[in-house]
């Protein structure tokens, strides 16, 4: 049933379908049927539970990751579709309208898509009122028998609702040498309401951020935000997306620096800027220019990093694996080569709102 429906959404520009599916999503919901909505597409309790990172526990090691939700609009609904955690963002310290459009395309030879978004978001004053709203009805639980990422607490949090990610970021106009300020008011404002939070500096769609990745840039980024949350009365886990494109050498940089400064975690990976291997035509992806490619044809290298990062660290370091994620057994495969976790994003446009539950089935 969704294959026809997605051949007939696919007839029209991919960022209006993105926004009138989850409005009509939302509409439904407004009008009695979430309920439905819940039990058409999630998927029931996982037997015996084992889905934890960094003193949370998940109903499922499914995410969506950053860049559907950007301003959380949709977390009632993509709860409801049964994911485990949602990750909003990228957020920045001021509202920012993103690249011009066109800036999302399809690759459907390829199961594929390009965005070149920009950080477009409704800044992080915004989001965090959203995202108060939402925690005032949704309050997490606390469950004992587990240790939280605060030291003065034995309980962990437990969520049996949605867990919820804030990917931060920077503006535009702000300079690479001023990143760090960017980064520490979005951690500040949004502390009281995300679960944890992932550090981007990988996205190739904002000039020079990725210049961010060398391993000084973001000891001084990321040192300050552990610095920061080491005050708080209840620290958040810290994560890090790195990007595909690193080479070796450059994720031991990164894989040396979360270790000395104690990260929760990483992201592996974000999108790339490769177009090796492509069944799109090359006239085509000339066409459509510059942007990050996620999908399938990220897969392969996906798992490859977090099998380095897991065998390089022992498992020291969890990762949440995204990128070419679409079944079940592309999940397993994440899960065996060492993450804790798996986030979909393309593979949710392709394979639809029931994916959730078609890779619960399996694991």
């Amino acid at each position: 049933m969704y294959s026809i429906l997605r051949n007939i959404l696919f007839f029209f520009p991919p960022e209006w379908v993105h926004y009138f599916s989850m409005n009509s999503l939302k509409f439904f919901c407004n009008i009695g049927l979430k309920r439905l909505i819940h039990s058409s597409f999630a998927p029931g309790p996982m037997v015996n539970n084992k889905w934890s990172m960094a003193g949370l526990q998940f109903k499922n090691p499914i995410g969506l990751g950053a860049g559907f939700d950007k301003n959380a609009k949709y977390l009632r609904e993509l709860e409801c579709l049964g994911f485990g955690f949602v990750e909003i963002g990228t957020v920045t310290p001021l509202p920012q309208a993103g690249n011009e459009k066109p800036r999302l395309f399809r690759l459907p030879k390829d199961k594929a898509l390009i965005n070149r978004m920009g950080f477009n978001n409704d800044g992080v004053k915004i989001v965090a009122e959203r995202l108060r709203r939402w925690s005032i009805v949704n309050p997490p639980v606390r469950q004992a028998g587990s240790q939280s990422k605060s030291s003065d607490s034995p309980l962990t949090i437990h969520h049996s609702r949605l867990i919820i990610g804030g990917n931060i970021g920077k503006n535009k106009a702000t300079p690479n040498e001023d990143a760090w300020k960017d980064y520490e008011i979005c951690f500040t404002e949004l502390h009281p309401y995300v679960d944890y939070f992932v550090v981007n500096v990988s996205s190739p769609n904002t000039p020079g951020l990725r210049e961010l990745q060398e391993k000084e840039s973001l000891r001084k980024i990321l040192t300050h935000l552990q610095t920061i949350n080491a005050t708080q009365k209840n620290p958040k886990p810290l994560l890090l997306k790195i990007a595909p494109d690193l080479t070796q050498e450059q994720i031991n940089d990164v894989i040396d620096l979360a270790l000395e400064i104690k990260l929760d975690g990483l992201v592996a990976t974000n999108t790339t800027i490769s177009r090796a291997g492509l069944h799109t035509p090359g006239a085509k992806l000339s066409s459509i220019g510059a942007g990050g490619l996620s999908g399938l044809p990220l897969k392969e290298r996906s798992t490859e990093v977090v099998s380095y990062i897991s065998q390089k660290t022992g498992g020291k370091i969890p990762v949440i694996a995204s990128g070419g994620i679409f079944t079940g057994d592309d999940a397993k495969e994440k899960l065996a080569a060492g993450a804790a976790l798996v986030q979909v994003w393309t593979g949710f446009i392709y394979m639809g709102p029931g994916i959730v539950k078609k890779i619960c089935r399996v694991l």
